[in-house]
């Protein structure tokens, strides 16, 4: 497949500007990784399909996935062109919504959320001899999946986690019982725990969840869960999982209050301490980020609406992240640099 040029006089100018890494299409929920020396995004293709604006997010029809790819966070970026559509994934019916990627022995993984036949988020995945694709999806879905947002994770053992989970059009409050409430929106009531993330072991074949999901906790200073009223810093979606300095850091949208929150464990499955807010709130209803180490920095890759004002017509931008000498975050405000 041939490859794309993709950048223009928005992506020239300094990285600390944070401005759009591409314009010739919206994109957005950029996941990125660090695969053979370079970097690969695998983000939303946000489209304005026509679909009326609601509380679900039902105008977010993505129906493909791009792959982007830069030598550096500050270079250039490449569109490899469509790496997977809607109408190959068998089991699908709409909403491509924000995927991530992983290798393993040579083999790279697409993980993605898509509406089944019957309107239920469920989480699928693709593998590529390629990390830019094209992906070639499996005729199921992943068996026990729901939700949106997945996030993969290697620990330093070599086992891998897969992440997930998002509230109201995610369909997260509707799986409260364990099984699938297509009319329950309810949420726990004030006092009582907040939802929470999920995390699962991977079978090593990549394509199959090696146990049944349990609770991701997000606890607080005193080891006490967040509580569902705790807005500023309780899970919604957007889950990303990565290591420091020994430490595994959790890290999230909280939704409503759109901040990107991380918290800290001493494990993949948690619990995490809540530490404080990684990326104020930017343009546009939504936040969702990655973070990535090359050549001895760290970047957070985010998005916002600077190019269309729209919602769900967005445009994925690179900033760096630093480290305070215990570990924690020094907060980013996009507007701020």
């Amino acid at each position: 497949m041939k490859k794309i040029l993709a950048f223009s006089l928005l992506s020239l100018t300094a990285l600390g500007q944070s401005k759009p890494l591409v314009s010739h299409m919206f994109t957005a929920d950029p996941s990125a990784h660090v695969f053979q020396g370079q970097i690969y995004i695998y983000p939303s293709h946000d489209i304005d399909a026509g679909v009326k604006e609601d509380d679900l997010g039902s105008h977010f029809a993505m129906n493909d996935y791009h792959v982007l790819s830069q030598k550096t966070p500050a270079s250039p970026v490449v569109d490899h062109g469509v790496a997977l559509k809607l109408e190959d994934v068998a089991w699908a019916s709409k909403m491509l919504w924000a995927p991530d990627a992983a290798e393993a022995n040579g083999t790279y993984y697409l993980y993605f959320p898509a509406k089944d036949k019957e309107g239920v988020f469920r989480i699928g995945v693709a593998s590529s001899a390629k990390p830019e694709g094209p992906f070639k999806a499996e005729k199921e879905y992943m068996k026990g999946s729901f939700s949106i947002d997945p996030c993969v994770f290697k620990d330093k053992d070599g086992s891998y986690y897969l992440y997930f989970g998002g509230i109201w059009g995610g369909q997260l409050q509707r799986w409260k019982s364990g099984t699938y409430g297509a009319t329950d929106e309810s949420q726990p009531a004030n006092g009582q725990p907040a939802l929470m993330a999920k995390v699962a072991r991977l079978d090593a074949n990549m394509k199959e969840m090696a146990e049944a999901p349990r609770n991701v906790q997000i606890v607080d200073a005193a080891g006490k869960v967040l509580l569902s009223e705790d807005h500023d810093c309780r899970f919604f979606e957007a889950a990303f999982v990565h290591q420091y300095q020994g430490k595994y850091y959790f890290s999230y949208s909280t939704g409503d209050t759109h901040n990107i929150a991380y918290a800290t464990g001493t494990s993949p499955y948690g619990p995490f301490t809540y530490q404080g807010v990684i990326l104020k709130p930017v343009k546009g209803w939504t936040n969702h980020h990655s973070i990535i180490e090359q050549n001895g920095k760290w970047y957070l890759y985010y998005h916002d609406v600077e190019i269309s004002g729209r919602t769900h017509l967005r445009n994925i931008k690179v900033t760096e992240l630093k480290y305070r000498p215990d570990g924690s975050i020094e907060t980013i405000d996009a507007y701020k640099q």
